[in-house]
């Protein structure tokens, strides 16, 4: 029932056919792509500028690590604010959705079956309503581009998005029709919310990234963590998810990820959910009132 990959962002040090032949190493069939304006490996402005040679090279990577692709997350800015999903701006809007239709034919290209992007930010001397409705409208479009290529396209929910916290998570997924969630529960759980809150997310997940986190903590060793993994698990099999479980530990300087040894860390959780998984009964939905609730 799960299917685990590992980001490639997880080793940016490394180039990115080393990076994904580390992944390989690691026991990984499938790579999360992170198409990241900050990203060594993937660049949205190398693939807008030659895409057909671009998208080739990358399967030619692929194949070469003997590699799937499970994921593609775009991130046009380099910080979540700049060009923003919802920015006011027409102009960047529509330059986002040309970066955007680019991206989605890289992914069909890949064979990934699953596009995340994030939602969008709260920009000064704008409204709440409108990002809001700019937001949903943007997501929205990307919803049905998506399907109509046969993709799911998810949002991730992050510590300063619109989307900050599980109620206005909840409210944004179901403003948006097919919208789904790529659910990272270090993003909560960093801002003061529990596990159980956070397991009212779980019907709506079509992508988790998972590694260790914990209150004031975005990233942390598995033995740190604060999340519960095995009610997460537990959730997920009751809603009958098909996804992959993303391993997601990153390494950048930014509210202290990059204190951790990913390699390890990587292996050591892989290696904890896996023996949750292996003691989990076929069709055990037992004590889940108390763990996720019904969408």
């Amino acid at each position: 029932m799960f299917k685990f990959s590992c980001a490639d962002f997880t080793f940016p040090v490394l180039d990115r056919l080393a990076a994904l032949r580390l992944v390989k190493l690691l026991g990984f069939h499938h790579v999360d792509i992170g198409l990241f304006a900050r990203s060594t490996h993937f660049s949205p402005i190398d693939l807008d500028a030659s895409p057909h040679g671009y998208t080739e090279q990358v399967r030619q990577d692929l194949d070469a690590a003997e590699l799937r692709a499970s994921d593609v997350f775009v991130q046009v800015g380099v910080d979540p604010s700049e060009c923003a999903a919802n920015d006011p701006s027409p102009d960047v809007r529509a330059k986002n959705s040309e970066l955007f239709k680019r991206t989605l034919e890289f992914a069909v290209a890949l064979g990934s079956k699953h596009l995340t992007g994030l939602p969008g930010v709260l920009h000064d001397g704008v409204s709440r309503d409108r990002d809001l409705d700019l937001a949903a409208e943007v997501a929205a479009w990307r919803t049905a581009e998506c399907a109509s290529a046969g993709i799911e396209y998810a949002i991730e929910a992050h510590v300063g998005s619109i989307c900050a916290d599980v109620a206005s998570t909840r409210a944004f997924l179901g403003a948006v029709e097919g919208l789904t969630l790529t659910l990272d529960y270090g993003h909560f759980i960093m801002a003061g919310e529990n596990s159980a809150q956070v397991h009212e997310l779980l019907p709506f997940a079509t992508h988790v990234h998972v590694r260790g986190g914990a209150p004031d903590r975005l990233q942390t060793t598995v033995d740190e963590s604060m999340i519960d993994f095995p009610g997460m698990l537990k959730g997920l099999q009751h809603f009958g998810y098909n996804g992959f479980l993303a391993l997601e530990y990153v390494w950048i300087d930014w509210k202290g990820c990059n204190r951790t040894d990913n390699v390890s860390e990587t292996v050591l959780l892989r290696r904890a959910l896996e023996s949750t998984i292996s003691e989990m009964a076929p069709k055990e939905v037992a004590s889940l009132s108390s763990v996720v609730i019904s969408p």
